[in-house]
């Protein structure tokens, strides 16, 4: 199907939509290396492209998906989290362990 905003035009495939995920951890100092080696080991288990980024004391896992998973693989994903919680300091009281982001994936090169 065809989408217009503007000036740009764009085609939007309903069956291969992509959505990206940002999500922000903050693993305890002592813990972090542990953390690092669980959620990697998480991710090999899934079909999806993941990527893991270390920013000062924060880690961002990226994710790349299919919409038709997001779901249960968002609902996976907090399950496998509440075995970690204790591995990582809370951003506050809102956010708790994470900061998630999530939506549309327009362009990509991988």
């Amino acid at each position: 199907m065809w989408a217009s905003s503007g000036s740009l035009s764009f085609i939007l495939m309903e069956l291969n939509m992509q959505k990206l995920s940002i999500i922000r951890f903050k693993p305890k100092p002592e813990c972090f290396d542990e953390f690092v080696s669980n959620i990697t080991e998480f991710n090999e288990t899934k079909h999806r492209i993941f990527h893991l980024m270390k920013s000062g004391d924060e880690l961002h896992a990226i994710v790349i998906r299919d919409a038709s998973i997001l779901e249960q693989d968002a609902s996976d994903g907090v399950k496998w989290l509440n075995g970690q919680r204790q591995l990582l300091q809370e951003f506050d009281a809102d956010n708790k362990h994470t900061i998630p982001l999530s939506g549309d994936l327009l362009y990509s090169s991988v």
